[in-house]
C-alpha cells in the first residue's frame, strides 16, 4: 500500500519537489538498493536518509527532492508492495528555515534492566531541561535494555542533572559526554 501527500518546497526563488518517502515491512536483502534505483531513475536525488533493521522488519526514511510529482513516485514504488510485505508512504516536505542547534551535540547512553517507560522518562528529562534528542536508538538484549540518543543541548550542566535524577528514578546507568566532530 502507497499513501501519498504532497507539497511542493520553495527553494531560492525556485520550486522544487521535495518528499519523504518512508518504506516499512519485512526486511529482505535489496529493499534499499529497490527504493534508491527507483528514485534515482525518476530523478531525484537522496539528500536526508536513515535506515535500520529491527527484530526482522525493516524501516527507512528518505529525503529526496527533484522533478516528479508525488504520484509519480507513488507509481513507480508500487510494485514493492504487491506482495503486502512493504508498506510505502510518500509525504511532500516543505523547507524549513535553516537553523543552527542551540548549544552543543551531546551523546547520551544508558543501560540497565529493561522495564516500562525507559525512553519515555529520559525523553521527557531531556525536553524539560531544553535538550533536542536528534537521533535515538535502542536496543533490547535479553533482559539489558541500551540507549543511545544524539542531543543538542543548550545546558549541559542542567541536563546532567536532569538525566541522572532520571536516571536514578529507573535504576539505570546513565552518561553523557560531548559528541566527537564528525570526520569526512
Amino acid at each position: 500500500m502507497v499513501c501519498v501527500f504532497g507539497s511542493v518546497a520553495i527553494r531560492k526563488d525556485k520550486a522544487v519537489n521535495e518528499f519523504a518517502v518512508t518504506v516499512i515491512g519485512h526486511d529482505r536483502p535489496g529493499i534499499i538498493a529497490d527504493v534508491a534505483e527507483i528514485l534515482a531513475r525518476l530523478g531525484l536525488n537522496l539528500t536526508d536518509s536513515t535506515m535500520t533493521r529491527l527484530r526482522g522488519h525493516f524501516a527507512m526514511t528518505l529525503v529526496c527532492a527533484g522533478p516528479p510529482t508525488a504520484g509519480d513516485i507513488e507509481a513507480a514504488l508500487e510494485p514493492l508492495t504487491t506482495d503486502r510485505t512493504l508498506l510505502v508512504s510518500v509525504r511532500g516536505v516543505v523547507e524549513e528555515p535553516a537553523h543552527e542547534p542551540a548549544g552543543s551535540h551531546h551523546v547520551l547512553t544508558l543501560h540497565g534492566a529493561d522495564r516500562l517507560g525507559i525512553v519515555a522518562t529520559v525523553a521527557r528529562a531531556v525536553a524539560e531541561s531544553g535538550g533536542n534528542i536528534t537521533d535515538l536508538t535502542t536496543r533490547l538484549s535479553g533482559s539489558l535494555y541500551v540507549v543511545v540518543a544524539e542531543l543538542d543541548v543548550a545546558d549541559p550542566a542542567a541536563l546532567d542533572v536532569a538525566v541522572r535524577a532520571a536516571a536514578q528514578r529507573l535504576g539505570v546507568d546513565v552518561t553523557l559526554r560531548p559528541a566527537d566532530a564528525d570526520v569526512l
